[in-house]
């Protein structure tokens, strides 16, 4: 008999058995609910983290593991970033038992932030149609040529660089020596991104929760905005755009919690 995300035993939630004897493909469901959640910044395991926390309606990390099917050795620290992320909290105790936040109030968040941002893209547009400017934004694809675009910019930045990304440890992986580079020749750098990231000595931190894009400014005349899994971004040299998007950056540095 086909089981709930794969499983049989216990840890397949009771409630799951109305939708299977409806019919409902569960596994299939499962998967493209998974690249949904990916699409706006969460890894896979956060993903399937979730939707298993969904599912359970809460549990301690093993027992999400085993439903998630991530591996044991990361289901906590999964959990705790869902927890960061605004997809989960958790409760004192041993073992400690996490439960998810609604699903509507997650997708109420998200549509927030997806409005606001397109709702500033479209003023950028008037602005410079109004100006009679060419809207000259590149396309990079695959996040190596994206990471090293980002590596780029923090190499050219002669006053200010701002990036914003709820995945700063990534982009530290990969051009952290940059960005440590920048510092030291008197760069002032900020970086906006959720709590608990790891922020290079020197640097500006801004705390936000519920970052959806990673976005690159430089010295407010280049800038660069990126897909949630840094998979491809748009590139723009034109001064007037970039320093429209980091007045957008400093709105939100300076928005309360």
């Amino acid at each position: 008999m086909k089981t709930a995300l794969g499983y049989r035993g216990p840890v397949v939630p009771q409630d799951l058995s109305k939708l299977l004897a409806g019919g409902v493909d569960l596994e299939q469901e499962f998967e493209r609910a998974t690249k949904t959640l990916e699409s706006i910044g969460l890894s896979g395991y956060e993903a399937r983290g979730y939707i298993a926390l969904v599912a359970h309606g809460y549990g301690s990390a093993e027992t999400i593991a085993e439903t998630a099917r991530i591996p044991r050795t990361s289901a906590y620290k999964v959990l705790q970033s869902l927890c960061q992320k605004g997809f989960a909290i958790s409760t004192r105790g041993r073992p400690t038992i996490f439960k998810p936040e609604a699903p509507s109030k997650v997708k109420g968040r998200v549509i927030d932030h997806l409005e606001d941002t397109f709702a500033k893209l479209d003023l950028l547009h008037e602005v410079l149609r109004s100006k009679g400017e060419p809207q000259l934004v590149y396309t990079i694809v695959t996040k190596t040529r994206v990471l090293e675009k980002i590596g780029e910019l923090i190499d050219q930045s002669s006053e200010t660089c701002i990036i914003s990304t709820p995945t700063f440890s990534e982009i530290r992986e990969n051009v952290g020596k940059k960005i440590e580079q920048a510092i030291a020749r008197g760069i002032r750098f900020t970086i906006i991104t959720e709590p608990g990231q790891k922020i290079p000595e020197g640097a500006g931190v801004v705390n936000r929760k519920g970052l959806i894009a990673t976005d690159v400014i430089v010295d407010g005349s280049a800038a660069l905005i990126a897909a949630p899994d840094l998979s491809a971004c748009g590139y723009t040299d034109n001064a007037s755009l970039s320093r429209h998007l980091e007045n957008f950056l400093e709105i939100i540095m300076n928005l309360k919690e």
